[in-house]
């Protein structure tokens, strides 16, 4: 296993201690790491007048195949959370890798002088201004797109080299041409490869192959490190091994993915989609662990916490069949909170019998509501995608690009039981503008060598509360009253200490970092003195000041 000699780390001692310095001196001490001041300010919004002469003239004598944009840049002061919106100085349109290491080289050197920091930027999906750059340099890497062209390998373990700017949905559409598709997703496939693994990439499948970060063979990255600074370096579980393990679910800190090698198994043409309801959680959490815990279970296993929802049934009748139609017509959803229990099973149409037999034989070992027994058949591609059709149906109602102020909580298995007495019992009494998702996945599927924080248990819950806020609303599906609700949730999950952890985690204090990543701080802290000395990389995060190296 290959990772930066001792020497290198040696020399680098007095970096480390210098940044140490510089973040206790700004550190203001927080007990909690969970509930910040996150939720509590309206969306803020910072416009930022450039002075063009004093950023152009540095970039003057560059050479890219892409190009630099000074002016018109808004739109990369905005994403997905629409809370926070940061100008830029300029936005970088890579056309090869080299551009994007040009640019960190060239800032590297400017020094701490320099207030520019570098922001990669995917399809804008970040929630609290993640992928932004308050007068630095914003890089738009889905102009990376087909730059290599996607390369589909096939044999005893298939794979595809993409671009970091790449779609997921343009994976999928290229790898099903060679009847191959990658193992782990996400809900949304309208994401670029890098965003996903700074983070982790998870989604049903995730009991059974990990997150996408476990599913990847090699990264090419982009780092701003001391001894070749601006490098563009190949990394791997066998070269340059720490590296690789750092930059998956490292939030952006020690390198810009510009590439990688995607594990690929055999695709289904078809999905089985299964849908059953529960009004007690005990059994609905059982049953949920039962599955992940199964060698021959379902092929994908998520669920939803349904609260007060009129007509629930009903409305799955556009996209499922019931069972029993005539007591799913019967049942009633209002007043009650409800848990849904979300399968799928992957098929090919001349194994639907054997398909429907092993469905039946699992479903047998559940406890839902019989009456409740909802699915439908779809193709694989359709399946992955769904999430696409509800974005278009949001944008047509202009529902879209409206602030979703998301809370991604990771709860062990131990307090699942104590955090939805509390919250789905007293603190949530309606439904948000929005789904609530709850799945258990397994620790033993993922790699606890990458800058990924997981609660310390086998077994641990993702728990998501996906809200979106109704313009001009003063109900409960306002900004403030939303704000309020998570304000109420995160203060909970920090005092009852459940030992959660938030996933696509957002704190303001050195206090709130530091007790997030607990005893792994030490090792993020090492890394990032490492690759990034002077905190140039992915400054939305809020997790490091730009700083000045000792050499």
């Amino acid at each position: 296993m290959d990772s930066p000699p001792y020497s290198f780390h040696k020399q680098n001692n007095m970096v480390y201690l210098k940044l140490c310095l510089i973040l206790f001196m700004g550190c203001v001490p927080d007990t909690t790491n969970l509930c910040s001041n996150q939720f509590l300010a309206t969306p803020t919004i910072i416009p930022y007048r450039l002075d063009p002469s004093h950023i152009t003239s540095p970039f003057q004598t560059l050479s890219l195949d892409g190009y630099l944009s000074f002016d018109n840049n808004h739109h990369t002061a905005k994403d997905f959370g629409n809370i926070y919106h940061f100008q830029p100085s300029a936005v970088l349109y890579p056309k090869s890798v080299s551009d994007i290491s040009c640019i960190i080289k060239l800032i590297f050197e400017m020094g701490s002088g320099s207030e520019l920091t570098v922001a990669a930027r995917g399809h804008g999906h970040s929630l609290q201004g993640q992928a932004q750059a308050h007068r630095g340099i914003v890089i738009s890497m889905e102009s990376l797109k087909g730059s290599p062209k996607m390369q589909v390998h096939i044999g005893k373990l298939p794979y595809v080299d993409v671009s970091g700017g790449e779609l997921w949905i343009n994976i999928l559409h290229e790898t099903l041409k060679h009847g191959l598709a990658p193992k782990s997703w996400t809900d949304y496939l309208h994401l670029t490869v890098g965003g996903t693994l700074s983070n982790a990439g998870i989604s049903g499948q995730a009991f059974r192959h990990g997150p996408q970060i476990n599913n990847v063979y090699q990264l090419e990255v982009v780092t701003a490190m001391i001894a070749g600074k601006g490098d563009i370096i190949t990394c791997s579980v066998k070269k340059n091994a720490d590296l690789f393990y750092a930059v998956l679910g490292g939030l952006g800190q020690f390198g810009i993915i510009t590439k990688a090698r995607i594990s690929l198994q055999s695709a289904p043409k078809m999905v089985k989609w299964i849908r059953v309801l529960y009004s007690d959680f005990s059994l609905f959490s059982k049953d949920q662990e039962l599955l992940i815990s199964s060698a021959n279970s379902f092929d994908y296993i998520e669920g939803f916490v349904i609260i007060n929802r009129t007509g629930l049934l009903n409305s799955w009748r556009s996209s499922f069949n019931p069972k029993d139609p005539i007591q799913a017509s019967q049942f009633s959803s209002d007043g009650k909170t409800l848990y849904c229990l979300e399968m799928a099973k992957y098929y090919n149409p001349e194994e639907t019998d054997v398909m429907d037999q092993r469905t039946e034989i699992l479903l047998s070992g559940l406890q839902y509501i019989p009456s409740t027994l909802f699915t439908s058949e779809v193709s694989f591609v359709n399946f992955l995608d769904r999430v696409h059709l509800s974005e278009r149906k949001l944008r047509e109602k202009g529902l879209w690009d409206v602030p979703h102020p998301w809370i991604n909580l990771l709860i062990p298995k131990s307090k699942i039981h104590e955090f939805a007495e509390e919250v789905f019992g007293n603190i949530l009494t309606d439904n948000i503008n929005g789904p609530i998702l709850m799945y258990p996945v397994n620790k033993t599927k993922w790699n606890n060598n990458t800058s990924l924080v997981t609660p310390d248990e086998d077994v641990f819950y993702l728990v998501a509360f996906l809200s979106s806020v109704v313009p001009s609303s003063a109900g409960t599906d306002g900004f403030d009253k939303i704000l309020t609700l998570n304000r109420r949730i995160l203060q909970y999950s920090a005092t009852a200490n459940l030992g959660i952890k938030q996933y696509l985690p957002h704190y303001r204090t050195q206090g709130e970092w530091r007790a997030h990543f607990g005893s792994r701080w030490k090792v993020f802290l090492q890394r990032k003195s490492s690759y990034d000395p002077l905190a140039i990389l992915a400054p939305g995060q809020r997790i490091f000041k730009k700083a000045a190296p000792i050499l």
